[in-house]
């Protein structure tokens, strides 16, 4: 690359520590407000910058990279998950994707516990009955949930967030199960006392708890369909901190209203901000705006990671976190 500041074209405010070392970095555009960029907006972006930071809610496609100018070289993804970017047709074009991996482990498993037990621990529903001023005193059976301690964990997708989730639940006395394209090392496995299942049927038909820890790709889409969410014990409370395209939706809807699943807390949503409206209704259902990232220091150290990615890259080299087709 040539020893002019790069162009760099941010499609989303990000932490003011962020966005001035990026200004003081590069010749970077920055977003006046938090609006997600429309598809055109995107499209202008890659006809003029050099580097492109989009986000999880900025979809880039076949057809928009056709579109992007020569000079686009690299797609510095401000997030882990990149399935919201075609990296096969920007690999095709000679642009590089990069990602923020890691970052966001602990407080997305931070999260998945804390669904654990709104969900399990009924909080919402005591939170709601103060808030009206209903509230009018202990009773012994009132707002009666279970515990965690001694329940079976099925985790789906034993990467970083999931092993990190398997440590947190097996302090709090779970029994720690998982399914995954590939069964862990003896080294890992071991100190978490968790058992493989090759078989996600088998395994989800056995569980207290379900924690969805994999990414979407073509082979999770609807990984947990209508007929696997039917294998699931009348007892089962579901936990989503992933994707929402794994989960079939309308059938868990479905589920929970028929009585079929026990609960389930959800940060994530097959359409993502369209969620469907029964799940709302639901008082065994725990719904949140995609938070299991929020912390400032995560926020923070995301952008270090895009920061460290481009300036690597402006420097000749490849970017650290470097995605290839073949790692989806």
């Amino acid at each position: 690359m040539p020893s002019k500041r790069l162009s760099v074209v941010v499609t989303r405010r990000l932490p003011d520590a962020v966005e001035t070392r990026l200004k003081e970095l590069f010749d970077a555009e920055l977003r006046e407000t938090d609006a997600p960029m429309s598809r055109e907006e995107l499209v202008s972006a890659m006809q003029r910058a050099d580097v492109l930071v989009p986000t999880l809610s900025d979809q880039i496609d076949a057809n928009m990279l056709a579109q992007a100018s020569e000079r686009l070289k690299l797609i510095a993804n401000y997030g882990a998950g990149v399935d919201h970017i075609d990296v096969h047709s920007a690999r095709q074009r000679g642009v590089l994707v990069s990602n923020t991996p890691g970052v966001v482990t602990d407080d997305t498993a931070d999260m998945a516990l804390a669904l654990m037990l709104a969900v399990t621990r009924r909080i919402p529903e005591g939170l709601a009955e103060m808030q009206r001023g209903e509230w009018r005193g202990w009773s012994p059976m009132a707002h009666l949930g279970g515990r965690i301690g001694g329940k079976r964990l099925g985790i789906l997708g034993m990467g970083r967030i999931g092993q990190a989730v398997a440590r947190r639940a097996q302090a709090f006395g779970m029994q720690i199960h998982y399914h995954n394209r590939k069964r862990l090392r003896p080294e890992v496995e071991e100190p978490l006392e968790a058992t493989f299942w090759e078989s996600l049927d088998q395994m989800v038909a056995r569980m207290d708890v379900i924690s969805v820890n994999c990414p979407h790709t073509p082979s999770t889409f609807h990984l947990l369909n209508a007929r696997r969410l039917k294998l699931l014990k009348p007892t089962a409370v579901l936990i989503n901190t992933s994707r929402g395209e794994v989960i079939d939706e309308n059938a868990l809807t479905r589920g929970l209203r028929a009585g079929e699943i026990a609960g389930a807390g959800l940060d994530v949503y097959e359409r993502g901000a369209e969620i469907n409206p029964r799940l709302r209704e639901l008082p065994n259902v725990v719904l949140l705006p995609h938070m299991g990232s929020a912390t400032i220091e995560g926020r923070v150290e995301m952008g270090e990671k895009v920061i460290v990615n481009i300036k690597t890259f402006a420097d000749g080299h490849r970017p650290p976190d470097q995605v290839l087709p073949g790692m989806l």
